[in-house]
């Protein structure tokens, strides 16, 4: 009968004969727990990027944690900082990143390519540009006003550990602040000056570092 003769046809196994390479569980398992930490939209197109990131020597596209969501967190945009994280381990340590780079480690992300053509719109960012320029402008979707925007930026650059005074260089943090208000286009040079001179007193004394605590202070004058 057809069925019989299929099933003669078939090869037959035995355990024994079966190897299954021995790194195969723990990759399986890595490969698991960044998926629930990082909780892709497009499953697919992650894991699809998440091998190639492995394959190519890379760093793949994986939440530090499970990032939940925060009712003052802008949310329908796509974009959240524990992904803006994840961008800025994958393509900060470059400096100057390519358009299509960015677009690519945006898209494995499965991130709007409505909200990253207005970053670089907004950024005016052609072909090549600073990554950190990049990430102040993501930053400042993630926020309701400049103050929001470099608390993020803080927290994403540091070297603290989590939970830390998130400091970072003050120069850096004078570059993408000045940056952020020539995007704004409404923030004078007078304003700026005196957001500085109120933070240099505070830096002096933490070895050129400032942290949020510096500018979210009551005292401290109005960044935008």
């Amino acid at each position: 009968m057809p069925t019989s003769a299929a099933k003669l046809d078939e090869p037959y196994y035995c355990s024994e004969q079966i190897h299954i390479p021995p790194e195969l569980p723990d990759i399986l398992k890595q490969f698991t727990k960044a998926a629930i930490r990082t909780q892709p939209k497009d499953v697919l197109a992650w894991s699809a990027a998440y091998f190639g990131a492995l394959a190519r020597g890379e760093i793949p596209p994986v939440k530090e944690r499970l990032e939940m969501p925060i009712a003052t967190q802008k949310t329908d945009t796509g974009l959240t900082p524990g992904l803006l994280r994840v961008l800025n381990k994958q393509l900060g340590p470059k400096i100057v990143v390519t358009a299509q780079q960015v677009e690519s480690k945006w898209l494995d992300l499965a991130l709007p390519k409505e909200q990253l053509d207005d970053i670089m719109r907004v950024g005016n960012f052609r072909l090549k540009f600073e990554w950190n320029k990049f990430l102040a402008l993501a930053a400042s979707v993630l926020g309701d006003n400049m103050t929001d925007a470099l608390r993020i930026i803080c927290e994403i650059l540091t070297s603290d550990a989590e939970g830390g005074p998130a400091r970072i260089s003050f120069q850096l943090f004078q570059d993408m602040y000045k940056f952020l208000a020539e995007v704004d286009g409404e923030i004078s040079n007078h304003q700026i000056s005196d957001v500085i001179a109120y933070l240099k007193k505070d830096v002096d004394k933490q070895d050129g570092l400032v942290m949020p605590r510096n500018f979210l202070h009551p005292s401290c004058p109005q960044l935008s």
